[in-house]
Parts: structure tokens; C-alpha cells; sequence
């Protein structure tokens, strides 16, 4: 099935995890992916799905310029927009950084409605439909202690998801949002589940009893941005094994 034939996606973030899952099925499904990320390793990436890669700092406006400016001269024209860069920054709130906390809504938050914008008014100049699928979190939704940019930047990017969405369904252009539960993806490895007592903890508010695969999120994106999902918009739909409608913890000891 090629949902996105002759169609063009771009897709930050798109070096590993999630983003590359994203790029890797919307090109199976037929689109020509631009993948930005600042890692080098963007351009293999990309090259072995038969798309185009860019390195880019989402962290700056300059860089966002030139992604745009870069994309749409090497494909043409953009059709879909996947909004999935996003870093962390753990700390105790008394101890948080100004300058931590601005870097990550940086990435995560401002660069999603700059990009958007972009985008956007590509689509509006001549005269196209398109979609646009943010990356949040159940974090957007819930918090946590030590990751006070993060949590927020998720939550900004809901309402900002929403924003869109009302504001461009005139122009044919939705917007939703994803909302990952615990993915195995390098950052949640190397962190969330790098011990047998921390998987425990999550496995232990997850109903489905396990971590989801990068594969189970790029399907959601993949379904957002295509026009079998053409009379959704402004949604954030939660893909985490049923944790948001828990409301007590689990007994995993078959599982652990």
C-alpha cells in the first residue's frame, strides 16, 4: 500500500529512534523522506531508504531556515511534516538552569510551531493540503519531578498542536499530536530502562506489560499523516500500553 506516493515528508529527529522509525514507513509507504538531525550519521540514514538527508540544529532558527530552504529545493515540495526532535534535560527543579530549560523548549517546542509555520505557509502559497504529526508525550499529560523542560515543552506542544489545527483546517492543513507511553528507543535504554528495579517501575503502571517498539508509534504517524485519519485534527492520540487510564500499579512479577 503506498498511501503517500508522490507525496514528500519531512521528519526531524529522523537520525535514530522514533524519528527514523517515522521516516523509514512513510517511505515504505511511498513518500520521498527529507530527514533532518544534527547527527552526521542523518545522511546513511537516509540514503538507505532512498530519501534525502540534512543536518540541522533544531535548536536554531538560522538552521531551521536553511532546512526549509535546503528541502524544498532538493524535493520540491513538502506534503507532510513529522515535528520529532526533542532532547532532555534531567534535574531537580530547585536546581534547574535557566539556560537547560530554555534549550529544551527550544528544540522541543519552538522549533515545532517554527517548522509548522514554515510549513505551513508553503502549503498555503500554492494552494495544497498537508499534515503535520507532533511528537509529544504522555509527559504532556503527566509529569515528572526531574524533567521540568521536558514535561512542559509537551504540554506547550499540545496546545500548540490544537492552536494549529483550528487555525489552518481552512486551508486543508491538519495537525495532531502523538503521545508515546515508555518506547524502546536509545534515550529510554540508556535511562528509563537501564536497570531491572527501573523497568520493574514501568512495567508496573503499563496494563499491556511491556515497553512499545519504534515501529508501534511510526504506524500511528504514519496513519495521522495520510488521509485515512482526513477528518481528524487537533488530536493527541496516546500510544502507551494503557497507562494514562491506570489507576493503580500493576503486579508484574511474571513479567519482571
Amino acid at each position: 500500500m503506498e498511501r503517500f506516493k508522490d507525496k514528500v515528508a519531512l521528519v526531524t529527529g529522523a537520525a535514530q529512534g522514533i524519528g527514523l522509525a517515522c521516516a523509514e514507513r512513510l517511505a515504505q509507504e511511498g513518500a520521498l523522506v527529507v530527514g533532518a538531525d544534527l547527527q552526521d550519521s542523518v545522511f546513511d540514514a537516509m540514503k538507505a531508504i532512498g530519501g534525502i538527508g540534512i543536518k540541522a540544529d533544531m535548536s536554531s532558527q538560522d538552521d531551521i531556515t536553511r532546512l526549509f530552504d535546503s528541502a524544498l529545493k532538493q524535493a520540491g515540495k513538502l506534503d507532510v511534516l513529522v515535528n520529532n526532535a526533542a532532547v532532555t534535560s534531567p534535574a531537580d527543579f530547585l536546581d534547574y538552569k535557566l539556560e537547560d530549560f530554555e534549550r529544551v523548549l527550544r528544540i522541543n517546542l519552538t522549533s515545532a510551531f517554527s517548522a509548522s509555520q514554515r510549513f505551513s505557509r508553503e502549503l498555503v502559497a500554492r494552494n495544497a493540503p498537508g499534515a503535520i504529526v507532533n511528537m509529544s508525550s504522555i509527559n504532556g499529560q503527566v509529569a515528572l519531578p526531574n524533567q521540568t523542560a521536558y514535561v512542559t515543552s509537551k504540554g506547550g506542544l499540545n496546545q500548540l498542536t490544537k492552536v494549529i489545527a483550528i487555525s489552518l483546517a481552512k486551508y486543508g492543513i491538519r495537525a495532531n499530536a502523538i503521545g508515546p507511553g515508555t518506547i524502546l528507543t536509545e534515550m529510554s535504554k540508556a535511562r528509563v530502562l537501564a536497570t531491572e528495579e527501573s523497568r520493574h517501575r514501568i512495567l508496573s503502571r503499563t496494563p499491556l506489560g511491556r515497553p512499545g517498539e519504534v515501529s508501534e508509534i511510526a504506524s500511528v504517524a504514519a496513519f495521522l499523516a495520510s488521509d485515512d485519519a482526513s477528518y481528524m485534527t487537533g488530536q493527541i492520540v496516546y500510544v502507551e500500553g494503557g497507562r494514562l487510564a491506570l489507576n493503580y500499579t500493576c503486579d508484574v512479577s511474571a513479567a519482571a
